[in-house]
């Protein structure tokens, strides 16, 4: 079980995230069986997957994508805050958020009929959040790309 490492939502989303869907995550081992949505194996609670589009321009770069799932852990399925634009999604922040650090290595390939080990492992995260709220308005910092 990886470290979870707790992240002010300001710092992750640095400049915020707009909420595309709140689904339930599905437990694959119960399909069929009832309730098959996914439990955090720390707290037992239902775990709902929740859809941002990260609105730093950064972090769509060198072929990732600007979308991020975050598991909120809670009871009862979480509600975004109204959209403050009609027609658009709503900018959400998250409360308890926090990330955990571990390597992907689905791209790793083994040697296989003469060919070398090809490692294309990377270092990734997934974030958890206890909710979903409307992000706080901050105050721009001094190092900001923001012109005034």
């Amino acid at each position: 079980m990886g470290i979870r490492v707790e992240i002010p939502s300001e710092v992750a989303f640095r400049k915020n995230a707009l909420c595309l869907s709140v689904d339930k995550e599905i437990d694959f081992d119960k399909r069929g069986q009832g309730d098959d949505q996914a439990r955090d194996k720390q707290t037992g609670q239902r775990v709902w997957a929740v859809t941002v589009m990260d609105l730093d321009e950064e972090a769509s770069k060198f072929g990732r994508s600007a979308q991020v799932k975050v598991k909120v852990l809670a009871e009862h399925q979480p509600v975004p805050p109204a959209a403050k634009i009609p027609g658009y999604p709503p900018v959400v922040a998250f409360e308890g958020l926090q990330f955990t650090p571990y390597l992907d290595d689905k791209k790793c390939r083994a040697p296989h009929d003469g060919r070398q080990h090809k490692c294309k492992a990377q270092l990734t995260f997934s974030f958890r959040a206890t909710g979903i709220v409307e992000p706080r308005e901050l105050a721009v910092p001094a190092d900001s790309d923001r012109v005034a």
